[in-house]
């Protein structure tokens, strides 16, 4: 009997790979020799997932519960998941001197959220180059504070971890604290945080600058995620500074210099980093609500990072303030923004906010009893996000509450609008109804 082939539009193609990805890792995880004791199913998909979206949540110590060979599967999952299953199909094929086809292209498209498939293969080669050469480079700023510190093998190997592990915003660390005690080091504030705000700006961007190399000469897209990333690192910085001054358990008992290393860190790690110098749970209800939003709006498209992507929230600022002033147009920086980028922005912002309130309505019934209510709203937001901060809740999690962070986590990644067209093609009508008027607000 003849077998039909099965024929899977992009966006499906790519839910399809990613899970397959997940689901390999998550059966090297289990291996006897990648963990230093037996763990549940439940837990290697955790982990692999969380290191496939880049993400960071962990119900393991990465540290001490996996061995080098656990710990290097994470990290390959890391590297895959950030710079992308099928940039990686592309690398293999250019060295293999294979055609790539128009489907391979736009399923490449889709996994780099590109608007038109022209050029994403040399934005693929970009990325590589781009990527291990940063990568490389923080490897060897890094080792100059942990070859001393732990000898060469492991001061070698914690820089490698580490650079990749925050250039594709990950936020997995080898220590339990991730990088408390490294609160007040320049070093390590500056590179760890370099490699996740370049990886998190967006590829697009980064090829970009290197091309034009000229602020005016820059798509509107790179001028918009620059400008906004910058505006809010700066402000968000300001406002945790002050409002975690006073906090003995955070900012307040270290000395002035330090207090600014950390209000920084924490500022900019919440664009879906996933490090951190100072104890999450311990901060301020506002400063926590203030990293929710912050967790929600996320990176750039094209990035390592999730969220909702900053240039959709700021087209979403920017709509409220056009309709507020009566305006047809949504202008910015003397260009207009056509209206189907509008509806994909709120398409992407409402979904995510569905999904986000879906999860945390459902896991406020099954985990109710082992943890309080705010833990568990950031658990779902940094899950989405594909942050990986958390207020030490995730290993309380029970396996259900375990497997709805782990779809959170995959729906952050691949984005709301992937995986609801992977279910349900979108239709366009010919027919074209009479409008009207209903009452809003």
């Amino acid at each position: 009997m003849k077998m039909k082939s099965v024929h899977l539009s992009p966006p499906q193609l790519l839910v399809a790979i990613f899970g397959v990805c997940i689901v390999a890792g998550a059966v090297l995880l289990k291996l006897p020799f990648s963990t230093t004791h037996s763990i549940k199913w439940i837990d290697a998909m955790f982990m692999a997932t969380s290191a496939m979206t880049v993400t960071g949540l962990a119900v393991m110590d990465p540290g001490t519960e996996f061995t080098v060979f656990g710990q290097l599967v994470l990290m390959c999952l890391i590297q895959l998941g950030g710079l992308g299953i099928m940039s990686f199909a592309v690398l293999i094929f250019i060295l293999l001197g294979k055609k790539i086809g128009f489907k391979q292209r736009l399923v490449i498209q889709q996994s780099l959220n590109q608007t038109n498939i022209g050029g994403v293969i040399r934005l693929v080669k970009h990325l590589f180059i781009f990527s291990f050469v940063i990568e490389g480079m923080a490897m060897v700023l890094l080792a100059f504070r942990w070859v001393p510190e732990y000898g060469w093998g492991k001061g070698l190997y914690y820089s490698l971890f580490h650079s990749v592990s925050a250039f594709n915003n990950a936020g997995l660390a080898l220590w339990s604290d991730s990088l408390t005690q490294y609160v007040g080091d320049p070093l390590v504030n500056l590179t760890i945080s370099f490699l996740f705000i370049i990886g998190g700006i967006g590829f697009t961007v980064l090829v970009d600058v290197w091309q034009k190399r000229s602020y005016k000469k820059l798509s509107l897209h790179s001028k918009m995620m620059l400008i906004g990333t910058v505006v809010m690192n700066a402000v968000s910085m300001i406002f945790i500074f002050f409002l975690e001054y006073a906090n003995p358990k955070t900012l307040g008992a270290l000395n002035w210099s330090d207090k600014l290393w950390a209000a920084y860190f924490q500022a900019v790690t919440t664009r879906t980093a996933g490090f951190n110098t100072i104890d999450i749970g311990s901060m301020d209800e506002s400063t926590i609500f203030l990293m929710l939003l912050l967790m929600f709006v996320g990176a750039g498209s094209a990035s390592t990072g999730g969220g909702i992507k900053l240039t959709t929230f700021i087209i979403i600022l920017l709509a409220v303030v056009a309709f507020l002033r009566g305006r047809e147009d949504l202008t910015i920086l003397r260009r207009r923004i056509d209206v189907s980028f509008v509806f994909r922005a709120l398409a992407i912002s409402t979904m995510g906010v569905l999904f986000v309130f879906s999860a945390i309505f459902v896991l406020n019934i099954s985990e109710s009893e082992r943890m309080p209510f705010l833990p568990l709203v950031f658990e779902v937001i940094s899950a989405f996000g594909t942050v990986g901060l958390s207020m030490g809740v995730t290993a309380d999690l029970s396996d259900f509450g375990r497997f709805i962070i782990i779809f959170i986590m995959f729906l952050g990644k691949i984005g709301p609008l992937t995986l609801a067209f992977s279910l349900a093609k979108p239709q366009r009508s010919a027919i074209r109804y009479p409008s009207e008027d209903i009452l809003t607000g």
